[in-house]
């Protein structure tokens, strides 16, 4: 799987180990981001980043700060092998 696609998983499941299954019902408001019924997997329409970056703010929006430093917890192994033009700006 290519690693922009790994991303938003891996966002969703960090914050579901915080904030419980309320991670996936956020996750499902973002525009372009579509959350399969069994929440084992995403699907990303348009821009892969802008709707990475928008899941971000969507969980941010909601509970603050933290949890933005969360998401980037999360893929911080990723992010570090992607070259930095693919790296969502909300990551970096």
């Amino acid at each position: 799987m290519e690693t922009i696609l790994q991303i938003p998983i891996r966002i969703i499941k960090e914050q579901e180990l915080v904030i419980g299954p309320l991670a996936w019902v956020e996750a499902s408001k973002v525009s372009g981001l579509t959350v399969d019924s069994s929440h084992s997997s995403v699907s990303l329409t348009g821009d892969a980043k802008d709707v990475i970056n928008r899941l971000v703010a969507q969980y941010e929006r909601i509970f603050g700060q933290a949890s933005h430093a969360v998401c980037h917890e999360a893929v911080e192994d990723l992010i570090a092998k992607m070259p930095a033009e693919e790296v969502p700006s909300s990551l970096r």
